[in-house]
């Protein structure tokens, strides 16, 4: 229940005026980076943003109506079965009500009030709800938010009497949690970064890398949409770009990491993972090129998985840039953090859960960068090979954990692709970012090392995220010197000939985790920060319970804070 203090109103309006304001402008709307139009004459638009590890998805829509609005999510597209919310600002203030429709007449107040709404305003013949809800549904008459195409209803009136809405109405089918915007510039191009012609080799695992330029131009450019561009999915894993020092200045061709030219390239522009799709950036963000960063070469790197040997396979894979001269707001950029890939790091056999981790701390970005900044992080691809069952991505602040940047409990090698936040996740400079990977090797007799080969297996999260930096990496790797002193000089054959069982891996494990990291940060030009560091704790975030209608604490703060400074206000003024 909300308790509401009696005083001048033209007071009290007068400090919600304001605080509205200051709120509008702190939320400049990391919380709310997707937006779709729901009808053709573009009177109503929804904008929503969620978080899948807390479980809530945050709503706010603006139609162009002094009247009540509605939205709802249909089975079929009508009213039939739809959970829908009604809200407005009428002659005696807000209303607001969770509701659900049992046929074509008025839907029906839900007995259990599972939307909060934040925020309800109305000025210059628009309405703006902003609600939040949980993305799982918490009574009957809820719908879960799934990650398939949902139909989405809305329904609008020209006053505060709900009743028939006549034609303002309609539906639109949006995957709101896998949400892909596809925008047209008028005068969007693109360009391909392939293979040519390549003959892949009879190996289980190559690696081929070819540094190329990209086309030039005048000024600067922003890419927008990336699409894998593939000839035989059968063969290629991944892709990744990168771009080249201004040291780098020939083409070449080679396998990767066998030339000290391939190594220098280390900068990650772009990356595609089997079963991954067409990536493109939020509204606010580009992909730079041309300009001041039109005389870098670009290396691409295609690792093929040729696991029946084949012979005379040729391909011609790569990667699609779709580009516009329309500049965005920031410039983008994709940061590697995780576990650095080396061959001695191994995780034991018969392991039903290992654990590894990789720890990025960025109160070090200062020592390779002169203006390093906070990231603001959009997107995360998750990679690990056929061991990996498990990636979380813990976020540390002031030595607590805050929250998890990412989580995949049921991770999938067949399935690797970019990763939508939901919302915009800051990072700020001197916050740690821990990469942990879970491993499963029951049905393997010999370690399994780190390494490039898809048996071999890694540990890596990659960042998109704005402002843009010239970061390379952010990894560790535990302290060798401290590992050797811990398991003996000669650990790397004790590991080999181990009697591995439960006891054995899991003191393996808490070694690893407990020793101290060697914390690595790279920038494009190779410039690399080396310091040391510990693994912290990760711990279990629990998914926000189920929405209510009711008041929470803040709210009621508020409520109080207002009245206080209401009556302030009439005692000293």
């Amino acid at each position: 229940k909300m308790t509401f203090c009696k005083g001048n109103m033209g007071t009290l309006s007068l400090v919600l005026l304001l605080l509205s304001v200051q709120w509008s402008w702190a939320q400049e709307d990391p919380l709310l980076p997707f937006s779709e139009h729901l009808d053709p004459e573009h009177k109503v638009r929804l904008k929503w943003g969620f978080d899948e590890i807390q479980g809530t998805i945050l709503f706010e829509l603006t139609v162009n109506t002094s009247g009540w609005v509605g939205f709802g999510f249909s089975p079929k597209g009508g009213m039939t079965g739809a959970d829908i919310v009604i809200g407005g600002v009428g002659p005696e203030g807000r209303y607001f009500t969770d509701r659900h429709a049992g046929g074509n007449s008025m839907p029906v107040v839900d007995q259990q009030q599972n939307y909060k709404l934040l925020s309800l305003t109305e000025s210059d013949g628009k309405t703006v709800m902003k609600f939040q809800r949980s993305i799982e549904a918490c009574d009957e008459n809820d719908s879960p938010i799934t990650n398939l195409p949902m139909k989405l209803i809305y329904a609008y009136g020209q006053n505060d009497n709900i009743m028939y809405h006549s034609t303002r109405r309609g539906t639109k089918e949006l995957n709101l949690l896998k949400y892909m915007p596809r925008v047209n510039p008028p005068n969007s191009k693109y360009f391909d970064m392939t293979m040519v012609n390549f003959t892949v080799p009879a190996n289980q695992t190559h690696y081929h890398c070819k540094i190329m330029r990209a086309p030039t131009f005048d000024r600067k450019q922003h890419i927008y949409r990336i699409e894998p561009v593939i000839t035989n999915f059968d063969l290629v894993h991944h892709l990744l770009l990168y771009r080249c020092p201004l040291t780098v200045t020939e083409p070449f061709e080679a396998e990767c990491y066998t030339s000290f030219r391939t190594n220098l390239c280390m900068e990650t522009i772009a990356v595609w993972g089997v079963g991954g799709g067409a990536f493109e950036f939020p509204e606010v963000a580009g992909l730079p090129i041309g300009g001041n960063v039109g005389d870098f070469l670009y290396r691409l790197e295609v690792h093929y998985n040729n696991l029946n040997k084949s012979t005379g396979r040729v391909d011609n894979s790569g990667l699609r840039f779709y580009y516009t001269s329309e500049l965005r707001q920031h410039d983008a950029a994709v940061l590697g953090t995780g576990l650095v890939i080396a061959p001695w790091y191994a995780v034991p056999p018969k392991a039903k859960s290992f654990l590894t981790y990789g720890l990025c701390d960025t109160a070090y970005i200062p020592e390779v960068l002169e203006t390093p900044h906070d990231l603001q992080v959009f997107s995360v691809m998750l990679h690990t090979h056929l061991a990996g069952r498990k990636v979380r991505v813990g976020h540390f602040r002031g030595g607590k954990q805050i929250d998890f940047l990412a989580v995949d409990e049921n991770y999938d090698f067949e399935y690797q692709d970019v990763m939508n936040l939901g919302k915009t996740k800051t990072v700020k400079l001197g916050d740690k970012l821990l990469v942990e990977c879970t491993y499963n090797t029951e049905n393997r007799s010999t370690l399994t090392w780190g390494g490039l080969s898809t048996s071999a297996e890694m540990c890596l999260a990659f960042l998109f995220y704005y402002p843009a930096m010239n970061l390379s990496g952010c990894m560790s790797f535990p302290n060798t010197t401290t590992l050797r002193s811990e398991m003996g000089t000669n650990w790397l054959n004790l590991m080999s000939n181990k009697i591995w069982n439960d006891t054995s891996i899991n003191q393996y494990q808490q070694t690893l985790k407990r020793i101290d990291q060697l914390v690595i940060i790279a920038d494009s030009l190779n410039n690399i920060s080396r310091n040391t560091g510990l693994i912290p704790d990760l711990s279990v975030i629990l998914s926000a319970p189920c929405m209510s209608g009711c008041a929470t604490k803040s709210l009621a703060l508020l409520s109080l804070l207002l009245c206080l400074a209401v009556q302030f206000m009439q005692k000293y003024y």
